[in-house]
């Protein structure tokens, strides 16, 4: 499976490393160089430094040959504009979103994209494993 990731942060290093392990190829992209030492020293992939949301960049990340497109850099806005260039301009058939902010996860609801909220989630496992203890 072909995946390319924005954001090299804790969550999006971390994934490409367990993809790369898992002998999917993968690209992730970051702004910063330095955010590329969260990935493990095992990662296969290609790193890309620059700004994601630019069409060349994806390009050159051969977007056109992705399988899942994944945003998961620590800034909503870049995370919802270039999903939805992976999906308007490139139709990559899967596109995951991480979603820092709960509030704005209606932007995404007449969307075809996967979205995850980390608070959201997080909240709901915490609730779940409070109120499965009081049973």
């Amino acid at each position: 499976m072909y995946t390319i990731i924005v954001g090299c942060g804790r969550t999006g290093g971390e994934l490409a490393s367990r993809l790369s392990r898992a002998g999917h190829e993968v690209v992730i992209i970051d702004r910063s160089e330095a955010s590329f030492a969260n990935l493990s020293p095992e990662f296969t992939g290609f790193k890309l430094h620059g700004n994601a949301a630019e069409l060349s960049l994806l390009e050159e990340a051969k977007i056109d040959r992705a399988d899942v497109f994944v945003a998961t850099s620590d800034d909503d806005n870049v995370n919802y504009m270039t999903s939805r260039i992976a999906s308007c301009i490139f139709n990559v058939p899967r596109i995951l979103v991480r979603i820092n902010e709960p509030e704005k996860e209606i932007l995404y609801e007449k969307t075809e994209l996967e979205t995850f909220s980390p608070t959201t989630l997080l909240a709901g496992q915490l609730a779940n494993t409070i109120t499965d203890n009081l049973e």
